[in-house]
């Protein structure tokens, strides 16, 4: 793991700045692996360029998976998911009135008397688009070049989620600014190690199905191996993962690829 030579800051004490200054994200210099900020609000939607095809196999013997972005046809006629965006529609849209970022699906939440999730390492299990999503994240990562990420983004309401607070920078940019050097070299190298570990399948069959790395994002801190916490050391320093286990969570960069290849997040923060 690539450390800053400078003095890390506090995950926990970050936190609290972060409370007391309202969230607020600011253009500054750029953290250091233990200076990541946390935020709590949707990321922006106005990014531009269109995501890669994660239907198509990386295996051109393979065929092509449907394209999980176009409509049902075998639907009956009319038929639509029920999906509210804005609190408005849908039966119990007005029930929720609560931050949506509280319910952010890039955040952990851990249930420790549930059982210990499946860590899985093997990339051949993955379903074709996830897997191939990964691959291209992993290969823009290596490049050394972020903006090389920058297809992968997507749009819109599909717009991957960088912040858990307001962003209203260009996407790079604002990974840029959450990097150690001004080039966005050390997030790339986060990245890389975060999909270079194991991975969880949350919610399977459910609207908010995911694959997420690394593992620790569904983990409970306090039943992790000696061996899980070498590989916790490998993305986190020691000290990092001290005032996590004070958290309670896995708090640090995680990044999430729904089933259909959609790159869904990839945040750091409570």
């Amino acid at each position: 793991m690539i450390v800053p030579p400078r003095k890390p800051r506090s995950l926990l004490a970050i936190s609290a700045a972060a409370v007391l200054l309202g969230h607020i994200v600011t253009a500054g210099p750029a953290w250091a692996l233990s200076e990541i900020q946390r935020e709590d609000i949707p990321p922006a939607t106005n990014q531009e360029p269109k995501a890669p095809d994660a239907t198509q196999p990386l295996d051109p013997s393979q065929p092509a998976l449907p394209d999980a972005t176009q409509p049902n046809t075998d639907s009956p006629q009319g038929e639509q998911p029920a999906t509210p965006q804005d609190g408005t529609d849908g039966d119990d849209a007005g029930t929720d009135d609560e931050d949506p970022a509280r319910s952010s699906i890039a955040r952990p939440d851990v249930d420790p008397n549930a059982p210990l999730p499946e860590v899985f390492y093997d990339v051949l299990k993955l379903p074709e688009p996830v897997r191939r999503m990964r691959q291209l994240l992993i290969d823009a990562a290596k490049s050394g070049d972020i903006e090389k990420l920058r297809p992968m983004l997507g749009t819109g309401d599909s717009a991957t989620q960088l912040s858990l607070a307001d962003m209203t920078d260009d996407p790079i940019a604002f990974l840029k600014s959450q990097s150690g050097d001004p080039d966005g070299e050390e997030i790339l190298a986060i990245m890389e190690e975060v999909l270079s570990a194991g991975y969880v399948h949350l919610d399977a069959g459910t609207p908010e199905e995911l694959y997420v790395w690394p593992y620790f994002f569904a983990y409970p801190l306090d039943k992790l191996t000696p061996q899980q916490k070498v590989e916790m050391y490998k993305i986190v320093t020691a000290s990092d993962f001290e005032e996590m286990q004070n958290f309670g969570n896995y708090i640090f960069f995680r990044l999430g690829i729904s089933p259909d290849g959609h790159w869904a997040f990839f945040v750091a923060g409570e």
